[in-house]
Parts: C-alpha cells; sequence; structure tokens
C-alpha cells in the first residue's frame, strides 16, 4: 500500500521530531522543512498527500507558503500554530488552510484531522453545485434544491452554510464564521449568527440524516454523511 506522504514545515527542531517520528510508526512517510523560503521547492518535489505548515517561520510565513501551494494546487492544508488569536484563525483559512491545530496537541488529534481531510473531508471551499443530503446547493446562485423546488438564498445564508459544508463533521468556531462572514465578532453580529442558523436548520429539516449542533461556547458541527 501506498504511503500517505506529509510535509510537515516547522521550525522548533524538537517538537517537528517528536511528530515526525510518531507519523512515521503509523506508516505515514514525513518530510521535514524548517525554512519557510525552501517549503515550496520541498513541496513540488516531494509532492505531498498533506502539509502540516506552523505559522511563525524563519524566511517565509505559514500563511505566504499556504498562498503559493494554493496557487498550484488543493492538497489539504493544517496549520500547526502557537498564535491563537481569532485573527490568525480567520487568515490561515483565508489563505487556503482546511484545518487550525493550535499547539500543544496531540499526535492522535492531528491524525484525525488529517484523516478527515484525506478521506474527502473539507478539501477546498465549493464553487458548484452538490448534493448534501437529499438536497442539491448551489453556492454560486444560491440555491437550495429538494425534489424539483428550489429555494433562493440570501448571499450570507448561503455563505454560512457553503462554510459549513466546507467543514463538515468537523467544529467551526463561531468567531472564525463571524470574522469570515461579518468582519466582526460583536454582539449585533453574533446574535444574527443565530438567527442565520436557525433559518439553515429549518431549510433542511427535510433530510433527518443533516443537522446543524450547537457545541455550546466554541460554535457548531454541520453533521453530513
Amino acid at each position: 500500500m501506498k504511503k500517505i506522504k506529509v510535509l510537515y514545515v516547522e521550525d522548533e527542531t524538537f517538537l517537528a521530531r517528536i511528530v515526525a517520528d510518531s507519523l512515521q510508526s503509523r506508516g505515514y512517510e514525513v518530510l521535514v522543512e524548517s525554512d519557510g523560503a525552501k517549503a515550496l521547492d520541498r513541496f513540488k518535489s516531494f509532492e505531498p498527500d498533506v502539509c502540516l505548515l506552523d505559522v511563525m517561520l524563519p524566511g517565509k510565513d505559514g500563511f505566504a507558503i499556504a498562498d503559493d501551494i494554493r496557487a498550484q494546487s488543493d492538497v489539504p492544508l493544517i496549520f500547526i500554530s502557537a498564535k491563537t488569536a481569532v485573527d490568525d484563525v480567520v487568515t490561515g483559512f483565508k489563505s487556503g488552510g482546511n484545518d487550525y491545530l493550535r499547539k500543544p496537541f496531540s499526535v492522535e488529534e492531528l491524525i484525525v484531522r488529517m484523516q478527515n481531510l484525506l478521506a474527502g473531508n473539507n478539501k477546498k471551499p465549493i464553487d458548484e453545485a452538490v448534493a448534501i443530503g437529499s438536497y442539491l446547493f448551489n453556492p454560486h446562485r444560491q440555491t437550495l434544491a429538494l425534489a424539483g423546488e428550489v429555494r433562493k438564498l440570501s448571499y450570507r445564508e448561503a455563505e454560512l452554510l457553503k462554510l459549513l459544508y466546507t467543514h463538515r463533521n468537523q467544529v467551526v468556531e463561531r468567531p472564525v464564521i463571524l470574522n469570515l462572514l461579518w468582519g466582526s465578532d460583536s454582539f449585533f453580529n453574533s446574535r444574527t449568527l443565530d438567527v442565520y442558523i436557525t433559518k439553515l436548520r429549518g431549510y433542511l429539516k427535510a433530510d433527518a440524516t443533516l443537522e446543524i449542533i450547537t457545541i455550546k461556547g466554541i460554535g457548531y458541527r454541520f453533521v453530513c454523511p
């Protein structure tokens, strides 16, 4: 069986060695690079199946590396960083990241997140029509169809559903949603998000396999088969 190839860009030598050894012991092929300026060349020559990117790196930061990779590939990207401010997480998603894991972390959690992405979840934001359970969602046209009946969504309804579906079966934090879709996590915007979540739940209620779960104090998980 072909080994899954992991490019890990990390300048903390001790951490990089621990993570690399742990992944290799589980059958992954891992290439570690400590210099951000060399990351894109390593990406091109190694052709990884998934990339793990620290944010604070010498030469070039992780966000800039993600921009470079996204210009030529849809490979899953996971940021692994001690930078935990909401703005940093939002920047990570905007630069093409599929997930954001905060230091310190467990290798077991990292592997689960990698497997989620490699299984086909959360590869990239959707642009064309996609089946969500019994529904057909077209984010470009802002429509949600069921059994021939088409519902027109507002711009933010469509963007919210698109975000939740892109990161389906994982928790998306409220501040991340608010900053991405509304530009700030103010109290007013937060209450508005609650209204939009309620609307989406109503729109999707005809399919019992779909559920938007509230993770109290954190965010939402869109359960989608």
